[in-house]
């Protein structure tokens, strides 16, 4: 299992320090976040691309991206020229989690006539789930989903080349698991693209999953993939985030039960301002993830 960290407070400066540190401490991912203005939580945020950008000319070899990228308030036509210029300059290292985003940043709450229902906003991420789907084809094409209608583009150059996916910049949806109701919404979304960021549903929502949750989830998964034709072999990463214990060892074994269950990525995500303080973050980092095993 792969062990990535989030860096969630501080300066331009600490945050691109976080990057280099997560790489240096031997960390799989180092990922930004994509808050536009959030007065519940009024903390300094930075746009999550120019943070990437600046990351992957600082870095060789951990993933990058953001917890997650907020697609229904972006415009896909820009993600994906975004994406591409981080993909690249990383030398294929960007991954793309994305959800509905929350509705009190105010890239929704503040805007007449943005879409704010989490239908709504759940069809706005289907279309720009397909609309990058599209645009890494390299060859001309026009859109017409449900929300998002756009004329013939053409978007060059491709992603980097990654094994068995080609061409492709990974996307990691958020799913919501219920082992007694599974939401097939979401679930599906998930499955059609390259992994899911788990989220529990409803009392549990930040809860961080247990090894039950994972097996249960995985197990469910199999067979859904199955039943909808989709490939096997192509490589499809379960994500789940969440606070580690301080103590390493308590904190390898969590990660070694999540592993034994099918997870594929842990992200250490803080977002207590009061505790995560850059220097505590920083300290984090620079301890190094504890081991799986």
């Amino acid at each position: 299992m792969k062990v990535g960290v989030v860096g969630s407070f501080g300066s331009a400066a600490q945050v691109l320090d976080m990057a280099v540190g997560a790489e240096e401490s031997g960390w799989d991912g180092f990922f930004s976040w994509d808050g536009l203005s959030l007065l519940s939580m009024p903390v300094d945020t930075f746009d999550p691309w120019a943070v990437l950008a600046a990351a992957a000319v600082r870095t060789e070899r951990i993933a990058l991206g953001a917890m997650v990228f907020a697609l229904p308030r972006r415009r896909p036509w820009e993600v994906v020229r975004q994406a591409l210029t981080v993909d690249h300059l990383s030398g294929g290292r960007l991954v793309l989690p994305v959800g509905v985003g929350v509705l009190d940043d105010g890239g929704f709450s503040a805007v007449p006539g943005q879409l704010q229902s989490l239908r709504e906003r759940a069809e706005l991420l289907d279309d720009a789930i397909a609309y990058l789907d599209r645009a890494w084809s390299g060859e001309k094409f026009s859109f017409d989903g449900t929300h998002v209608h756009a004329g013939e583009m053409l978007f060059l150059p491709r992603p980097v080349e990654r094994p068995v996916v080609g061409h492709h910049v990974p996307v990691w949806p958020v799913g919501v698991w219920d082992a007694e109701r599974p939401p097939l919404r979401s679930l599906d979304r998930a499955l059609r693209a390259d992994g899911i960021v788990l989220q529990l549903r409803g009392e549990r929502g930040f809860d961080v999953p247990t090894p039950d949750d994972v097996s249960a989830l995985v197990e469910w998964l199999t067979t859904r993939r199955a039943e909808l034709g989709l490939d096997a072999g192509r490589p499809f990463d379960v994500v789940v985030q969440g606070e580690l214990p301080t103590d390493r060892s308590a904190a390898a074994d969590q990660l070694a039960g999540l592993a034994d269950a099918g997870a594929t990525w842990w992200v250490e995500s803080r977002w207590n301002p009061e505790t995560a303080t850059p220097e505590s973050l920083l300290d984090a980092i620079h301890a190094g993830p504890p081991s799986s095993r």
